[in-house]
């Protein structure tokens, strides 16, 4: 079974630095039937204008995961970090018991960015932080794992039972995942346009994926998606 949520039924709003798109209910934007995915609870789809970001805020129990696409987020937090993530680059925060940060776009340009927030497994984790580069030659062509329970093939830890992969398809390109019985996931075309299992999918749309167990992902132009494999 294979539920469509398109990129035109999201939520939207525009702050004029900031353009974003929710796929759940977030700030401002309600849908009690779209609260979330399994442990998945947050996608949100940013555009930052130059010079300008998100000030100092506080975030607790949760998993916090930042994909830049295009330009570059400078995080600032209350553990000390001071980071750059560019493209390619995956970055993983725990609040866990509590922490503050901030997210600004450094450059004289837009930033275009997913942020992703996961439940944790349980609350009351030490806050952690974790930065990784994923060259777009590791994602080419295949799902490549960048964040999971067990850091897995040098990717990101999270807790939680996900695994988090990501892939760079060009047109005619076809990617299969194996997804375990019991399992459910989530895919989202951050560019492009693709098909899963024959469905059509766009940028910004999600596809909830549950009883299914070959996924067979096939880009129709040059493709970025991310695949949420989920308990």
């Amino acid at each position: 079974m294979i539920y469509v949520r398109t990129s035109e039924a999201r939520g939207h709003a525009n702050h004029g630095w900031l353009d974003t798109h929710h796929t759940f209910s977030f700030s401002d934007y309600y849908d009690p039937d779209f609260m979330g995915f399994r442990s998945l609870r947050v996608i949100n789809e940013d555009t930052v204008a130059p010079l300008r970001g998100f000030g100092k805020h506080p975030h607790r129990d949760m998993e916090i995961l930042t994909y830049v696409v295009s330009g570059a987020v400078e995080h600032q937090d209350s553990m000390g970090t001071k980071a750059v993530i560019r493209p390619g680059e995956v970055q993983r925060m725990s609040a866990g018991t509590g922490v503050l940060h901030s997210e600004m776009n450094p450059l004289d340009e837009p930033l275009h960015l997913l942020q992703i927030w996961l439940m944790p497994e349980r609350q009351g984790l030490p806050p952690g932080y974790e930065q990784k580069r994923f060259d777009p030659e590791e994602r080419r062509g295949k799902f490549r794992v960048v964040a999971s329970r067990d850091g897995r093939d040098g990717s990101l830890t999270v807790h939680q039972d996900v695994v988090l992969s990501a892939t760079v398809l060009g047109e005619g390109e076809k990617v299969d995942y194996v997804l375990p019985p019991g399992r459910h996931a989530w895919l989202q075309v951050i560019r492009g346009e693709a098909t899963l299992n024959g469905v059509a999918l766009k940028a910004g749309d999600g596809a909830a994926v549950s009883e299914e167990t070959a996924l067979a992902f096939a880009a129709k132009a040059p493709t970025e998606a991310l695949l949420f494999d989920m308990a």
